[in-house]
């Protein structure tokens, strides 16, 4: 396997976390999921470890953008003769899987089915993806629903990095976040919590806050 397969692989989590924010708005997982494998693709194949971006700020939009792709314009973009026989010959495929299985496979399952990547098993399912419309009508209603996919990706971002940033803490470094951020403990409480004065308490968390800042915009 080569590092970049290692980095699509390793990252796959990335996709997941970003498809999950648009679950139950009209299209499927999977279709989400193979969407967002072609962004990471694409972020991979860019992303300049030098320029100092956590990876996961750089690759996070990338996904975003191609998941929203499939609300915003689906199947109006034009895809060459030769994808469409590939994607025929791998849908012909799925149905065979399928027929032998007994239930439809996931998009890994396919991949490995057929030895393509997950990237390429998705890009080609993609590729018969249907257009959907940024207001979906039900039946006999005139319900209507819009799809809220706008000024979510920053948000989004913003959270899978710092989730990422506060792993990368030691333990006690997130013992003080989590106490003073996410139980709101005063800092002389998680002083005598962790066996340190309210001093020293209040200079590393200061110090942990400086970091996750300069990870986050850089």
């Amino acid at each position: 396997m080569t590092e970049r397969d290692k980095m699509i692989e390793g990252n796959i989590g990335l996709v997941h976390s970003c498809a999950r924010k648009f679950m139950n708005r009209g299209v499927d997982y999977d279709d989400l999921f193979q969407a967002g494998c072609i962004g990471l693709v694409k972020a991979v194949d860019g992303y300049d470890e030098s320029l100092g971006f956590v990876f996961s700020t750089y690759a996070v939009p990338a996904i975003l953008g191609e998941i929203k792709r499939i609300f915003r314009d689906g199947g109006a973009v034009k895809v060459s003769r030769s994808i469409k026989e590939q994607a025929r010959d791998l849908y012909m495929k799925k149905e065979k899987f399928t027929d032998e299985k007994g239930y439809e496979p996931t998009v890994t399952e396919l991949a490995e089915y057929t030895g393509l990547s997950v990237y390429e098993t998705g890009h080609l399912l993609l590729v018969n993806q249907p257009v959907v419309s940024l207001t979906v009508f039900e039946e006999a209603s005139d319900k209507q629903y819009d799809i809220p996919v706008h000024g979510e990706e920053e948000k989004i971002a913003e959270k899978i990095c710092l989730d990422e940033c506060l792993a990368s803490l030691s333990e006690n470094d997130r013992k003080i976040i989590n106490l003073r951020y996410f139980q709101s403990q005063t800092q002389s409480a998680v002083a005598r919590k962790l066996g340190m004065t309210q001093v020293q308490v209040s200079r590393r968390e200061k110090k942990i806050l400086k970091e996750i800042r300069e990870k986050m915009t850089v």
